[in-house]
């Protein structure tokens, strides 16, 4: 077992600066940098296929920069480079997060007949003007040419997470500069912005989310990961979302274990749910919050074709909705029910941009991958169990996925390499003779057996912790008590506050749902864990039909 330290990291901040680290806004924005300069960049799209155009759309104070651009798999290869690429300064709008920077393509390129499916890394360098070079990274998807591909897999971005969680130009669905007073989120975000600092590329010691710290009782909550964020000058949200945080773990694994591997976009199964006909297994991976009602039914048509879903991932939480063509994604969240139109124009109610587990919405996360944020939520951070379980507890160590791990009923699965938190999905269950069951009411498809049963939190305990110290509180328990059962009295939370994240499996139609339901199972691949290797393997090898 890890001896994890008792003493919390220090980045050379002072008291004050660590609580703006975690309660301010703060975030990137056209000049931020001064009298160095910067560069940014955005593409036109997510995802290109072989022969199409990409444009970069640029906005630098260097009147020329370079580029090079890599493809981010199980080896680093150079496919693109140049020098000497006129540019120039573009104004951009205020509430540029959700209107877009309406920049003036910069630079053209096509994707090579060659470049194989993938994340594409895009680095850019100019002058500053102190004579030090300054800096952008960007990534697109080359997503694959259609046809049957036997024995690849299909990994599909988290990009509306992504999007969500993107805090370039103020503002994303969780903090924001919109609202009469400049203070509230963005229930609208546009893809036609730069990536924040940390979503492409992070150094191999960036904290993650989950507390890598043996925490002492009556500690006042630390968040390592937001103030090394503050000190390094990466975004709030680094370790929430993006592709160098968690899709990129998943497939550099891929690779590098042998399997072929090809990645798309969330945009790609919305406007191209066909695209996983090539494929008998597609996977999920890491922070995976935000789907489209679309994007749900391609998975589940998919399935019940007689295909293979794996997600490992956690918070299945959001309905979104995708407009202008999908440059803007629609999340109202908590506001939903006062300010989103699904609801206030005698629109589609079941469209609305709720929790999926809203009665109106009438789709629960569990119909689709088995388990739902609401019934799941935090662990390994703040008040929520910080001292709790690193792995998920197994319950029934026979089943077919835990093959080749040696483990047994009641052992931690990935425990040494914190596969569980910092968000997780669960499901209402019971204990019978020993085994957990999803209750009768608890929404689980049929014939879905639970394999591995960690706890969870709604709610930031607080017997300890003074309100003012509390980043989570009893909001989000609060939100899913009125969700669920009407209102968010202390009754109704009382009902949702203690939660539970969940290894599932069951058959649909005739094909076959894996569900590790947590965002950190990638930690488990990055800090090569043999047994969430093993496990991970497993899943792939009988969904490829090779066992």
């Amino acid at each position: 077992m890890i001896n994890l330290p008792t003493e919390f990291p220090d980045f050379g901040l002072t008291p004050e600066q660590r609580r703006h680290a975690v309660r301010g806004h703060y975030y990137e924005w056209p000049g931020m940098d001064g009298e160095r300069g910067e560069i940014w960049c955005y593409s036109d799209r997510f995802s290109y296929r072989a022969g199409d155009t990409v444009a970069l759309h640029v906005s630098s104070t260097a009147p020329t920069f370079s580029m090079t651009i890599i493809r981010d798999g199980g080896a680093e290869t150079k496919v693109f480079g140049k020098s000497a690429i006129a540019a120039r300064w573009q104004d951009t709008p205020d509430q540029c997060s959700a209107e877009g920077c309406g920049w003036e393509a910069s630079f053209e390129f096509r994707v090579g007949s060659d470049w194989p499916s993938g994340a594409y890394r895009v680095t850019l360098t100019a002058d500053g003007r102190d004579g030090k070079p300054i800096q952008s990274h960007h990534v697109f998807i080359v997503a694959p040419q259609p046809g049957r591909k036997p024995g690849r897999v299909l990994q599909v971005a988290a990009t509306g997470t992504w999007l969500a969680y993107n805090t370039w130009g103020g503002s994303n669905h969780y903090q924001g500069i919109t609202g009469p007073n400049r203070d509230q989120y963005s229930p609208i975000v546009s893809t036609q912005r730069p990536w924040c600092r940390g979503f492409v590329v992070l150094p191999n010691d960036a904290p993650r989310v989950p507390l890598e710290v043996a925490v002492p009782p009556k500690t006042v909550p630390r968040y390592p990961h937001m103030e090394w964020a503050l000190a390094t000058g990466h975004s709030k949200k680094y370790a929430s979302s993006g592709w160098a945080s968690y899709d990129s773990h998943f497939f550099r694994f891929a690779e590098q274990a042998g399997y072929g591997v090809d990645l798309a976009s969330q945009h790609d199964l919305h406007f191209s749910p066909e695209i996983l006909d090539g494929y008998d297994c597609a996977v999920f991976v890491g922070h995976d919050e935000y789907w489209t009602w679309e994007m749900r039914d391609a998975v589940d048509a998919y399935v019940e074709r007689g295909r293979h879903a794996a997600r490992f991932a956690g918070n299945f939480m959001w309905q979104a909705r995708l407009e202008d063509e999908g440059r803007r994604q629609v999340c109202y969240k908590y506001r939903a029910r006062s300010e989103d139109p699904a609801y206030l124009r005698g629109g589609d109610v079941t469209r609305a941009t709720n929790s999926w587990e809203a009665p109106e919405i009438g789709r629960p996360g569990s119909a689709t991958f088995g388990l739902n944020a609401t019934r799941g939520v935090y662990a390994g951070w703040g008040g929520c169990a910080p001292r709790g379980v690193r792995g998920f507890p197994v319950y029934r160590p026979e089943h077919w996925a835990f093959a080749g791990t040696g483990i047994y009923y009641g052992d931690l699965l990935g425990a040494d390499s914190h596969v569980y938190g910092y968000e997780v999905d669960g499901l209402d269950f019971e204990i019978r003779g020993g085994l957990p069951y999803p209750t009768a009411t608890s929404g689980a498809p049929e014939g879905l057996q639970v394999l591995a049963v960690g706890m969870a939190s709604q709610v930031e305990e607080s017997a300890d912790i003074p309100i003012e110290d509390q980043f989570l509180t009893d909001e989000d328990g609060r939100f899913t008590a009125e969700t669920l059962f009407g209102d968010p009295s202390d009754a109704n939370l009382e009902k949702v506050k203690r939660g539970n994240g969940m290894i599932v499996n069951f058959p649909r139609g005739k094909g076959e749902v894996f569900h590790a339901g947590s965002c950190e199972w990638v930690a488990g691949l990055l800090r090569q864990d043999p047994m969430v290797e093993r496990v991970t393997k497993n899943v792939i090898d009988r969904y490829l039909g090779g066992k």
